[in-house]
C-alpha cells in the first residue's frame, strides 16, 4: 500500500482584494506545492467570480481547481497549509470516485460467458401471437350484439 496513490480535486478561492500580482504569487505557490508533492492531472482557471455570500466581508474570489493524483497523506498537508495562508478565503479537498490505479495484476481476467445469438426465425415468432391478442378484441365486439341508438330509446314527453 506504499505505492497507493488516489485521485483528488482542490479548489481554491482567493481574496480578490489583494490585488492580481497577490493572487497570481499564491496560485503559482500552490500550483507548485501540488507539483511538487503530487501527479497533476489538470488545472482550471475559474478566474474572478461573484461569492454566494460574503465571506471576511468580500463579494467577490479567484477560483482555482486543481485535479490531481498522490498519496493519501498529501491532501492533509496542502489542507494544513491553505488554512494557515492569508489570502485564501476558501478551499476544498475531496478524494475523486475513480480513487486509485491498482499496481498491475498477474491474474488473468475471468472468462465471460457469450450471449446466445437471436434467430432471424425467433424474432417474427414471437410478434405473431402478439399479433392474436390484438385481433381478439375486435373479433369479440363483432360478435356482440349493437348498441342502442337514441331512436331505440322511450321518448319522454
Amino acid at each position: 500500500m506504499a505505492n497507493q496513490t488516489m485521485r483528488y480535486e482542490t479548489i481554491l478561492v482567493f481574496n480578490c482584494a489583494l490585488g492580481e500580482e497577490a493572487v497570481s504569487a499564491l496560485v503559482e505557490k500552490f500550483k507548485n506545492l501540488i507539483a511538487d508533492n503530487s501527479t497533476i492531472e489538470k488545472i482550471e482557471d475559474w478566474g474572478k467570480r461573484r461569492l454566494a455570500y460574503p465571506i471576511e466581508d468580500e463579494t467577490e474570489g479567484y477560483y482555482m481547481l486543481f485535479h490531481y493524483e498522490s498519496k493519501p497523506d498529501f491532501p492533509t498537508e496542502l489542507n494544513r497549509v491553505l488554512e494557515i495562508t492569508e489570502g485564501v478565503l476558501r478551499s476544498l479537498v475531496v478524494r475523486n470516485q475513480a480513487e486509485f490505479k491498482p499496481e498491475p495484476a498477474q491474474e488473468e481476467p475471468a472468462p465471460q460467458p457469450e450471449e446466445a445469438p437471436v434467430s432471424e426465425e425467433a424474432a417474427p415468432a414471437a410478434e405473431e401471437p402478439a399479433a392474436d391478442v390484438v385481433d381478439a378484441p375486435v373479433e369479440e365486439a363483432a360478435e356482440q350484439e349493437p348498441a342502442s341508438t337514441e331512436a331505440d330509446s322511450p321518448e319522454q314527453d
